[in-house]
């Protein structure tokens, strides 16, 4: 007869083998990256990586349109393998924060694995505009209300966003002017058209650097290493001001927790890589790896953000 303590114990080792064995040996086929709004550089290099360290191919498959209801819908009805991956970022946050019943979850039915990178906005504004900080920009705005514009790649977008929050939070009257995308945004800005917007740093640098735009402050709490002379938002007056564009990988809801730490540690190892690091810092991206807890918190933080944004500039649609 099993004395209750052996069986106690025989039964904890059974279920910690089962529960373990769900990443040994993983990958044993292809994995699936699918891709939503969002570039395709970071993705492709990442892939490229992790299908040399395991010798799996990770296939990019690109799911635009529907602010990334179509790539979420994909991979929510994926089985929660680990062999299905969602790449995310702020849209996902955005999208269900500006419907009234958003077609997906992104905490509920995902997820979270790891940040993968990050990268802060930049205010800039046309040099004819005759503001160089951020006190200036809410001081005219304020004196002329409505007068000052700002662009973005559309409804809903960070830029967008970006621009309501620092309505809500400086007290300003700013006109938003969507266009269909980011290029068109950044061009007419650059010819004086727009005043004002809120552009992505990695793809805003040559424009500041060659004068075209002035920079006025970038959206992190920290400085960028790229424009370090550059104040903060909130340092320069707007207390609490914080956006990033950032990148992560998100999977089904389900999928087992040692499954979901193993892909976290490879996405790390890969993002270590020297070749990795070098080409997106090159791209003036922050390259990260973090805790599938910090990056869970993160989500959630950055979904509380655009549901404040959202229900103070009276955003939310049906």
């Amino acid at each position: 007869m099993i004395k209750p303590w052996l069986q106690l114990w025989i039964g904890f080792g059974l279920a910690t083998t089962g529960f373990n064995g769900y990443s040994q040996g993983f990958p044993t086929k292809p994995i699936r990256l699918v891709l939503g709004p969002s570039g395709e550089l970071v993705p492709r290099m990442l892939a490229q990586k992790l299908s040399q360290m395991w010798g799996k191919q990770v296939i990019v498959d690109p799911r635009s349109g529907g602010g990334g209801a179509i790539s979420a819908d994909v991979v929510s009805k994926a089985p929660p393998d680990g062999y299905t991956w969602l790449f995310t970022s702020a849209a996902y946050t955005i999208s269900a924060s500006l419907l009234s019943k958003p077609p997906f979850d992104l905490v509920r039915d995902f997820s979270p694995v790891s940040l993968v990178t990050s990268a802060p906005f930049f205010l800039v504004a046309h040099p004819s505009v005759p503001v160089n900080t951020l006190k200036e920009v809410i001081a005219l705005a304020k004196a002329q209300p409505g007068a000052l514009n700002f662009s973005s790649s559309g409804l809903g977008t960070p830029p967008h966003m970006a621009g309501e929050m620092l309505k809500s939070m400086a007290h300003v009257n700013l006109v938003h002017v969507p266009y269909k995308n980011a290029a068109a945004a950044i061009t007419d800005n650059i010819a004086g058209q727009i005043q004002l917007s809120f552009q992505y740093s990695p793809s805003s640098l040559p424009q500041i650097q060659s004068k075209k735009l002035r920079a006025i402050a970038v959206t992190s709490l920290t400085r960028s290493r790229y424009l370090p002379e550059l104040p903060t938002m909130d340092e320069s007056g707007v207390r609490g001001f914080e956006i990033t564009g950032w990148n992560g990988i998100h999977v089904p809801a389900k999928t087992p927790s040692d499954l979901i730490k193993k892909i976290n540690v490879d996405i790390h190892q890969a993002l270590q890589s020297p070749e990795v690091q070098e080409r997106l810092m090159e791209a003036g991206l922050d390259v990260f790896g973090n805790t599938v807890a910090e990056f869970d918190t993160f989500v959630n933080n950055d979904r509380a953000r655009w549901l404040k944004v959202v229900k103070e500039a009276h955003l939310q649609t049906e």
